[in-house]
């Protein structure tokens, strides 16, 4: 006889990927809840993508009137008010917060709040003030992840890319620790809004080596003709406090140092937030990253325990997240087996310029094919041409010889992100070298350049 549960379905995560699959988890005829211990809407929505995104966008308006003067146009005085954007930018994300509350609650969904351990594999405590325990018959750990910070002294003094978002004040000067995107893409968003902006970085390269090399040159050229000062081959060692509230940045192995800075913020990558919920209890085996191993269903070591977006084993991006909590609901409640195919995922980066970027690098597919084409293009687009600005735009594309298969598409330029969102339907259908070439150019463009590329600036043989 089965056992009686007070729930099918308990969802540990009000982020992207638990929302999706509590709501469709419900619509299939499950008897669903959620926990939640901070916002509904998770990191990207209430400290992540959108909040970013807003930022990015208030901080391209510095360079649009600069832009505007080789148009004809006369800009007078400007200023810009952080108090201003950051209030909108709040109620903004308290409106979306809302948005996927209201939903969860439309779609029959027990909405709770508080922080979740595991008891054992069906059983879960909720310290919501009165510590409920609930029995599941299915557990989704929804998680997501938490910034990263080092273990050095001072560095309660630093903020992450959560607090980033809550300053109240604009920084005169902030230094940024790190060279990943999320370390760039807030480079380009204060340096936009007028602060004084230094990358400290351990290494000489920006990004992971998950990007193509192409693209990686390409922004840090492009980074740093804007005057976005960068200490490379530096590890920061201590931080310290000054009597006026400013800080001294210490590196390691150095005399060097920087003095009087507003805020140091620490962008040196992202931790699985999993260590908190007890799941040992529940015998959940773990990655050596501290991530939740998954297999393609999104099953964790558990039968009964499933894990996804950012906390589990596979790809840390928000889309990813929602496409695995719908296949997870459509497995356990939809009577269908669903995996999530992600050899093709597309992937931005929102530096300025942007990045946009879908398919295999230039190294990994040297890796897995013996004969490729690069087709690549550098060029200033025909907007700067009036406005005086140095900005080049990148595209790419590697081509397998045999089948003439587009194996990679990469560019960086204004709407790369939107570009590269349309290429990978192509790549996903299988696109070819010749599919490319056939299709008419959409002129003026900068689109245009990924059909009119016919010459391979370099061949492996």
């Amino acid at each position: 006889m089965e056992q009686d549960f007070d729930v099918d379905f308990f969802v540990i995560g009000g982020g992207s990927g638990g929302v999706r699959a509590a709501r469709i988890a419900s619509q299939l005829g499950a008897r669903v809840a959620i926990a939640e211990e901070f916002q509904y809407g998770g990191t990207c929505v209430v400290r992540g993508c959108v909040p970013k995104k807003l930022m990015v966008y208030a901080s391209h308006f510095s360079e649009f009137f600069e832009d505007a003067k080789g148009f004809g146009w006369s800009v007078g005085d400007r200023s810009f008010s952080w108090k201003t954007f950051i209030e909108g930018k709040n109620e903004e994300i308290a409106r979306l917060s809302s948005v996927y509350e209201k939903n969860l609650l439309n779609a029959n969904v027990r909405v709770l709040r508080g922080h979740v351990t595991f008891i054992d594999a069906h059983t879960i405590e909720i310290n919501d003030g009165q510590h409920a325990r609930i029995t599941a018959k299915y557990i989704l750990v929804a998680t997501g992840g938490r910034p990263a910070l080092p273990s050095i002294d001072g560095v309660e003094y630093a903020i992450s890319s959560n607090e980033v978002f809550h300053l109240k004040e604009q920084p005169k000067h902030i230094v940024i620790v790190g060279a990943g995107y999320i370390a760039l893409e807030f480079a380009g968003i204060f340096h936009g809004l007028g602060t004084k902006v230094t990358v400290v970085h351990r290494g000489q390269d920006l990004l992971g080596a998950g990007f193509d090399s192409s693209l990686r040159a390409h922004i840090k050229e492009e980074l740093i003709k804007k005057n976005i000062q960068f200490e490379f081959s530096c590890e920061v060692e201590r931080i310290e406090k000054n009597s006026s509230g400013t800080l001294n940045v210490y590196f390691k192995d150095q005399q060097q140092a920087l003095f009087g800075v507003d805020q140091v913020m620490f962008a040196t990558g992202r931790s699985p937030n999993a260590d908190h919920l007890n799941l040992s209890s529940a015998g959940v085996r773990f990655a050596k990253n501290g991530s939740i191993e998954v297999d393609e269903y999104g099953k964790t070591s558990v039968d009964s325990i499933y894990a996804v977006g950012d906390v589990s084993s596979r790809v840390a991006l928000t889309p990813v997240a929602i496409r695995e909590g719908n296949a997870v609901a459509q497995t356990l409640f939809g009577g269908t087996p669903t995996s999530v195919d992600l050899s093709l995922v597309p992937s931005a980066v929102f530096t300025q310029p942007a990045i946009g970027t879908v398919g295999l690098n230039e190294a990994q597919a040297l890796s897995k094919y013996k004969n490729i084409d690069i087709y690549e293009s550098h060029f200033k687009p025909l907007k700067h041409v009036l406005s005086g600005r140095t900005e080049r735009v990148l595209v790419k594309l590697i081509v397998e010889v045999e089948t003439q298969k587009v194996l990679g598409v990469h560019m960086i330029g204004d709407d790369a992100p939107e570009i590269i969102q349309m290429v990978a339907i192509a790549l996903r259908m299988g696109a070819t070298k010749q599919d490319f070439d056939a299709t008419i150019a959409l002129h003026p463009t900068v689109a245009e350049e990924f059909v009119t590329m016919k010459s391979a600036v370099r061949k492996t043989l």
